[in-house]
């Protein structure tokens, strides 16, 4: 018989708007959600990225993944003087990522390109736009796939680690205790070891977005009992809401 699940911890930074699945699912289920971001990035400073010996101005386009991408790309470029030249192209993989670059460049005057949500949906778009000279600004724990998928279809691209992911300080919640601890990357698992190195399971449920994440959870001699994406359940209040019905009948 499954233990029910009366508080599940997040450890994702919390929605900025009411209107997150979560909270449907926490008053449909009458569960407790609490939002707690086990990492954050860091800014990497422009005497270290320096020594990279990565100039700026010799691209033609950047590939933003996130909005730290973003924020990190043009902090950069303020903090070496860089102007970026008006003519240079942005590939967002993410229409939110694209939006947000308002905050930065004049919209309407610059080529912005993006995609549905990965890498191989913007693909396509890179792929017509082959002769451009890629920078991808991304932080020191990065996913592989984008590289591999780039080097995979020939183009010329090159690295730029501007920002790190470092674990954050839940010393807070030493004696705090969670029926379900949802992750989405393996530096979340990471984080969790750092600051409990003791940590045991016991009836702790584990949930994991992703295989990269659901391994790290494996590797680390951990149970996991909540797996997303899976095709019963593409997202993760999905595979959430599947395990609470079961588990609180």
């Amino acid at each position: 018989m499954s233990l029910k699940v009366k508080s599940i911890l997040v450890t994702q930074p919390k929605p900025e708007t009411d209107k997150s699945p979560y909270y449907d699912l926490a008053k449909k289920f009458n569960v407790k959600i609490d939002f707690r971001p086990f990492i954050h990035v860091e800014p990497i400073s422009a005497l270290d990225f320096r020594k990279d010996k990565v100039n700026i101005q010799d691209f033609t386009a950047v590939i933003l993944t996130s909005r730290n991408a973003a924020d990190n790309f043009f902090r950069i470029c303020s903090e070496m003087r860089v102007t970026v030249p008006e003519s240079m192209k942005y590939f967002c993989v993410s229409e939110s990522t694209a939006y947000y670059l308002q905050k930065f460049v004049v919209y309407r005057k610059r080529k912005i390109f993006f995609g549905k949500q990965t890498i191989s949906d913007l693909m396509d778009l890179i792929k017509k736009h082959r002769k451009e000279k890629f920078l991808v600004p991304c932080t020191d724990i990065h996913k592989q796939e984008i590289f591999e998928t780039l080097e995979a279809n020939g183009i010329d691209y090159t690295k730029a680690v501007i920002y790190k992911t470092v674990a954050s300080d839940l010393s807070d919640l030493a004696n705090v205790n969670y029926d379900v601890l949802v992750f989405f990357s393996p530096s979340g698992i990471t984080s969790l070891f750092k600051n409990f190195p003791k940590f045991k399971q016991n009836n702790t449920r584990i949930a994991a977005f992703g295989p990269t994440t659901a391994q790290a959870v494996l590797d680390a001699g951990l149970k996991l009992d909540i797996q997303a994406p899976v095709p019963a359940a593409p997202s993760m209040t999905m595979a959430l809401e599947q395990y609470i019905k079961k588990a609180n009948k």
